[in-house]
């Protein structure tokens, strides 16, 4: 069994895995650690950004890499839910995906979990509670992680901030420019800005915006 639970370095370090071992199942059991996809320098980063909130939301969660280190680091007496379908594993079944992020995520009893197996633009039809920390790293076409902050980011508390991940290019990097997420960072919050909101940090892929609270516009302007 291995000692570390996440393996980080989107691609890089799974395509040098054993290929046998790439698969969720093996996660699932315990012989390898779980695929992060996001860098180290960005696993900081959402830890970071991430510690002591108590109303976080992660749509896309796969393996269960990040929503590991948002649970590490949020309030002991808050609510992390994990919004995924879990539709893309061969075998629905056993669905080995679903089964290792459950099993990673579990392994931290910090808080508390809610994991929501469907959509995000079903999942937020009944959705209520307000969020002071929101992961968007669901669809990846520019419809789709539009449709997610169309219908996420008013939930989101003034001093609450989005992270989008795969929203940035970066040498060395894996985004295009043509990317959806990178696309609409771009249009929202490089080349017009929007109201209430404020670009604040950029790591590797890792774009995060921050809702401003009230009186901060007109001295941001």
């Amino acid at each position: 069994m291995f000692r570390s639970t996440i393996l980080l370095n989107r691609g890089a370090i799974p395509k040098k895995a054993n290929p046998l071992l790439r698969h969720p199942i093996f996660a699932w059991a315990g012989l390898r650690p779980v695929f992060g996809q996001h860098t180290a320098a960005e696993h900081e980063a959402l830890k970071r950004w991430a510690t002591q909130r108590s109303s976080l939301v992660e749509i896309g969660v796969a393996e269960g890499g990040s929503a590991m280190v948002l649970r590490q680091a949020m309030s002991p007496s808050g609510t992390l839910w994990l919004i995924d379908p879990f539709h893309l594993s061969r075998n629905r079944i056993i669905n080995a995906t679903k089964r290792a992020a459950h099993r990673v995520v579990g392994g931290c009893k910090k808080g508390s979990v809610v994991w929501i197996e469907k959509f995000s633009f079903d999942a937020v039809s009944r959705w209520h509670a307000p969020i002071d920390f929101l992961f968007i790293d669901g669809d990846h076409s520019e419809a789709g992680v539009n449709q997610d902050w169309e219908n996420w980011h008013r939930f989101v508390v003034p001093g609450g901030v989005v992270a989008f991940h795969d929203a940035s290019t970066f040498p060395g990097g894996w985004p295009e420019a043509d990317w959806g997420p990178v696309r609409l960072v771009n249009r929202l919050f490089r080349d017009h800005g929007l109201a209430e909101w404020t670009l604040v940090e950029v790591v590797d892929s890792l774009v995060v915006v921050e809702r401003l609270k009230k009186g901060c516009e007109s001295k941001s302007e």
